[in-house]
């Protein structure tokens, strides 16, 4: 084992035992890929919301939230290194962590992004040969996506304030990469809330409702039908927009879904 010195997403130096033994991820998607690089003997702590691969994660420690970290169950576990992503962890986390331990912070903005992340942890952990597997593997079914010239949706996350996917996000880079136009990329903020004026004037042509953070329904259809009676409202898994391995189902998936609704 040697000492590694590598430059994270944020441009931080980071220092750590090569090849790392004991990992923490506080991130889902980075958990996730992980996992898809057999590392599962070297993954000893992740969050409660790290829920993929479902068959494998319980075999690690959760320490805490991605927002409320357990300081003393991490010290417990004394880490090699943790990694942490910029928008699902506090600058304070990353701070707080990194006067104990190696701290790797990666930043997840796009679908180019994610393939950097995947190569990156791949190269950081000695799983090179498997990262450009599961690379070759996303890539071969995003070259097969289906493609939506010039139609305008909204992808809303919550409910009670309206919030949607904005811009400098994955999930705005992978509906950019569907050939669809964000109604809502020009707004102020990442996950910008609106209000039913704002989806009116939106002129979309559909809108998208994700199954999380807020879970949406079937119920909650007629809601949006009231004020928007031309558009379509759809239910989309959210676990779809995750980057990471769920990318590897993500072509499938909304091959088959937008499949159902050019049918109706």
């Amino acid at each position: 084992m040697t000492i590694k010195k590598v430059i994270d997403h944020l441009g931080r130096s980071v220092e750590f035992s090569y090849p790392p033994k004991r990992i923490i991820s506080i991130a889902p998607g980075l958990t996730d890929t992980f996992y898809s690089l057999n590392l599962t003997n070297e993954i000893i702590g992740r969050t409660r919301y790290c829920l993929h691969p479902k068959d494998k994660v319980q075999q690690s420690t959760r320490v805490g939230g991605t927002k409320d970290i357990n300081l003393d169950k991490i010290r417990s576990l004394n880490p090699d290194i943790i990694f942490a992503e910029k928008e699902e962890n506090t600058r304070e986390i990353v701070e707080q962590l990194e006067k104990e331990f190696p701290v790797y912070v990666a930043e997840v903005q796009s679908v180019e992004n994610t393939y950097k992340m995947i190569a990156d942890l791949g190269e950081l952990t000695n799983r090179s040969f498997e990262a450009e597997h599961l690379l070759a593997t996303i890539q071969t079914g995003f070259q097969n996506f289906p493609i939506y010239q010039h139609k305008k949706v909204a992808y809303v996350i919550w409910r009670k304030p309206y919030m949607v996917a904005g811009k400098n996000t994955y999930i705005d880079s992978l509906l950019q990469t569907m050939g669809f136009e964000n109604a809502f990329s020009h707004y102020e903020g990442r996950y910008p809330s609106v209000t039913e004026e704002d989806l009116k004037n939106a002129e979309l042509d559909y809108l998208f409702l994700a199954t999380e953070p807020f879970p949406f329904q079937e119920k909650h259809l007629s809601e949006f039908s009231q004020f928007l009676p031309e558009v379509k409202p759809i239910i989309l898994d959210g676990e779809m927009f995750w980057y990471g391995p769920r990318m590897v189902d993500a072509a499938s998936y909304f091959k088959r879904k937008f499949a159902e609704i050019e049918d109706h």
